[in-house]
């Protein structure tokens, strides 16, 4: 969210029910879990503090959502197992782990949507994928996420994108990290491994993350470390992307767009009116439709979706597309 407004969260009553009845029970201290598929069977939500990334002062939280799959793991049509398919999930302003919303009371508000919660949805949207979400590195007054450790930020989290900041190289090294903490890979396994596909999803601020990688992507493919783990990419799904700045909320330029699309990644953007049709931030909505043009023309596997088009904008329907991608 480019601004926090204090009203009251718009969950439907059905997500609602069935996600606090899916966290029940979780304890988030570090290395817990919660929500077991049964007796003796492994936790699936484990809160992972302080995994280290790309160099010793950036570090993240991350929480990560195992699938509910019992028995034997299931395999996709292409082959590739289940369980080296993963999603990466970076939140907006205001969601954290449950435990630190509930200690504010504009946290309280939004408790619907913290951490844990939005695991269980991403959960249902994907449910052969193990789910990470990525805490931002600072939250300024509780609130305002700025992922510095990604993209170069100020204090509220406004970016400035380059082309060699270090996104890829940092996520890269947190899941690497974050695999080995979590007990899916070991310390001198290769990653990626065969077979290993990544979803990246960023919801409002999280949504510049994915516009730094796609600013460093043509350098990070003729990096003969993070081409492979590039290619593992499928998918970027941007959710009603929102920052403080005064542009840059949606990337335009050219000659990015044109790597991006020469990628072949499957793109999606889903976009309520409280960002896109906002009177006192026409850029946003100016600069969606010229993403959407640019890489259309460029023939780019694209998808855009406006959500509630006909309903009033609001910070409820923000965060209700989480649900409706």
């Amino acid at each position: 969210m480019s601004r926090i407004r204090v009203v009251a969260a718009g969950v439907s009553p059905m997500v609602a029910a069935r996600t606090m009845s899916a966290a029940a029970g979780s304890s988030e201290g570090p290395g817990s879990a919660a929500g077991g598929t049964g007796p003796g069977s492994p936790s699936r939500m484990v809160k992972l503090a302080g995994v280290p990334g790309s160099e010793p002062h950036k570090v993240n939280d991350m929480l990560l959502l195992r699938p509910a799959r019992p028995g034997a793991p299931l395999r996709t049509p292409e082959g590739t197992r289940d369980t080296e398919q993963h999603v990466v999930f970076f939140p907006g302003d205001i969601q954290n782990f449950m435990e630190e919303m509930v200690l504010h009371a504009e946290g309280i508000q939004w408790q619907n949507w913290s951490f844990e919660r939005v695991a269980l949805i991403l959960g249902h949207h994907f449910p052969r994928h193990h789910v990470w979400v990525v805490r931002a590195a600072r939250m300024y007054l509780h609130k305002f996420s700025s992922y510095c450790n990604f993209v170069e930020s100020n204090l509220f989290g406004a970016p400035e994108h380059s082309a060699d900041y270090g996104a890829v190289r940092h996520l890269r090294a947190l899941l690497t990290n974050g695999l080995e903490r979590a007990g899916l890979k070991s310390a001198a396994s290769v990653f990626p491994p065969p077979g290993f596909s990544l979803v990246l999803v960023g919801f409002s601020k999280g949504c510049v993350v994915l516009n730094q990688i796609v600013h460093e992507l043509e350098r990070a493919q003729a990096d003969p470390e993070l081409a492979p783990f590039l290619s593992c990419v499928t998918d970027f799904y941007w959710l009603d992307g929102g920052h403080p700045g005064g542009s840059g909320t949606w990337v335009t330029e050219q000659h990015v767009l044109e790597v991006l699309a020469a990628s072949r990644i499957a793109l999606h953007a889903h976009v309520t009116p409280y960002e896109v049709r906002d009177p006192m931030r026409s850029w946003v909505g100016h600069e969606h439709r010229r993403f959407v043009q640019i890489l259309k023309e460029l023939g780019a596997p694209l998808s855009n979706t406006l959500h509630f088009e006909d309903e009033p904008a609001s910070i409820d329907n923000h965060f209700r597309v989480i649900v409706e991608f």
